[in-house]
C-alpha cells in the first residue's frame, strides 16, 4: 500500500485510466466484430459503411493511451485489405 500522497493519487489516476481504456477497448472490439460479420456475409454496402466507424476508433485510441500506433496501423491496414477483396 502507498505512503505518500502523492502515490495514493497515482494509484486513483491508474484506476481511472484503466477503466476508461478498458470501455473503449470494448467498443472496438464490438465495432470489429460487426465488420467481420459483414465480411463474411460478403455484404459489400455494409463493410464500407462499417469500416470508417472501426478507423476512427483506432485512430483515436492510438492517439491516447488505450492501445499503441503500430497496433492500430496494422489492425487497420489489415481489415482494409478484406474489405477491398469483397
Amino acid at each position: 500500500m502507498a505512503n505518500h500522497k502523492s502515490a495514493k493519487k497515482r494509484i486513483k489516476q491508474n484506476e481511472t485510466k484503466r477503466l476508461s481504456n478498458q470501455w473503449k477497448v470494448s467498443r472496438l472490439r464490438t465495432e470489429i466484430k460487426k465488420l467481420k460479420a459483414f465480411i463474411t456475409e460478403s455484404d459489400k454496402d455494409g463493410a464500407l459503411k462499417q469500416y470508417p466507424v472501426v478507423q476512427t476508433l483506432f485512430a483515436k485510441l492510438a492517439k491516447g493511451s488505450a492501445i499503441r500506433k503500430d497496433t492500430a496501423a496494422r489492425k487497420t491496414s489489415r481489415l482494409a485489405i478484406q474489405v477491398s477483396k469483397l
